[in-house]
């Protein structure tokens, strides 16, 4: 089952599942989407259930006080799709991560797996970049640290941007890649195996590790060194990984082709101390060798948070610069309290002596 959380969250949930579990607080946005099991988040306030959260991570955390049992329950073992920088998906996500963490052992098998989108902070509003540091550094963190989760997809916004791709038409980008790494175990189960062995229950562990997951897939040239094509083919809608802990692989293989690539690519991970669950099979469909490769990583490179830190301490300077660039500046006035006190004193007939003697009194002269 897969769980989308948010604008962001849902959209991408029902095109990788049909029957997905929408939760937004927003009326109108789950009517968007069109769910066949929408949730509701109940914000205490009508204009909130029609608005949404308005980027406010806040009004997604007390929503979800009002789905919280019914939403645990649904989690277990299944996917959630999520944004970091609205303010629904993040605050949802964020109170989920905050009670799995506090679990002292979660089984394998009701493990969870987060598909999360990042903001590309050099383009989206200060606010998602605030939003997405806050997450990265505390629920998400403290979540992997405690090991309850199951793999985590860091998605980014940056090739949408950069490219000026339709929102649509990148969703669509994101889960076709997921639907290729999804297939592993059908292919490992459905086609004839030369060597390793990948099945449903080998792929349902690997996926419930509690780490971050890069997945890539590209044709494989038997006469190019794994290292090279794996570096110039990483998936360009994930963060690039940090050096793997675990890995996974299924080679694909043309009918009577050769399979010693298979064993240059274990000597490639033997190098970096990795052990791979790994599979071969022959695809009579494939004209030339295909791989899938999965790379677990334990922690997010240190580089993100700083990244989002840099951006967003540049957005509020430059707040701060327009607002002094639209500040009013007042003429100034030259005063001269001598001359308007004998002034005042003439007009109310008061002695001029008397006005004088006062201010000298007050420090004014």
């Amino acid at each position: 089952m897969t769980i989308g959380i948010g604008g962001a969250g849902g959209k991408l949930a029902m095109l990788l599942d049909p029957e997905a579990t929408v939760v937004n607080v927003s009326e109108t946005e789950l009517r968007k989407v069109g769910a066949t099991s929408p949730i509701l988040a109940v914000v205490h306030s009508a204009r909130g259930q029609l608005r949404g959260s308005r980027k406010s991570p806040q009004i997604g955390r007390d929503a979800f006080q009002s789905i919280k049992r019914e939403l645990l329950h649904l989690i277990r073992g299944n996917v959630v799709v999520s944004s970091t920088g609205g303010g629904t998906g993040k605050g949802i996500t964020a109170s989920l991560l905050d009670i799995l963490t506090a679990e002292d052992d979660v089984p394998t098998g009701d493990r969870t797996q987060f598909c999360l989108v990042l903001p590309y902070a050099k383009l989206e509003p200060a606010e998602f970049v605030d939003n997405t540091v806050q997450f990265l550094r505390e629920p998400l963190s403290l979540a992997i640290d405690s090991g309850n989760t199951g793999n985590i997809y860091l998605f980014s916004n940056q090739l949408k941007f950069e490219s000026r791709l339709p929102e649509s038409a990148y969703n669509q980008m994101i889960v076709d890649s997921l639907t290729v790494f999804n297939a592993v175990p059908a292919k490992g189960e459905q086609l004839q195996l030369l060597e390793g062995h990948i099945d449903y229950e080998d792929f349902a562990l690997f996926t419930a590790k509690p780490y971050f997951n890069h997945y890539t897939y590209f044709d494989f040239d038997p006469e190019v060194p794994f290292d090279k094509q794996l570096a110039k083919n990483l998936n360009p809608y994930l963060l690039p990984p940090d050096n793997p802990i675990e890995a996974l692989f299924l080679l694909e293989l043309p009918s009577g082709a050769d399979i010693a690539p298979f064993y240059d690519i274990l000597e490639y991970f033997a190098k970096t101390n990795v052990t791979p669950v790994h599979g071969v099979v022959e695809n009579p469909a494939r004209k030339a060798p295909f791989i899938t490769v999965s790379l677990l990583y334990s922690r997010k490179p240190t580089e993100l948070v700083e990244d989002f830190n840099r951006v967003s301490q540049a957005h509020t300077q430059a707040k701060v610069r327009k607002s002094l660039e639209q500040h009013v500046v007042l003429p100034k006035l030259e005063v001269n309290l001598e001359r308007e006190a004998k002034r005042a004193a003439a007009q109310s007939g008061a002695g001029e002596g008397d006005i004088l003697a006062i201010l000298r009194r007050l420090g004014k002269l």
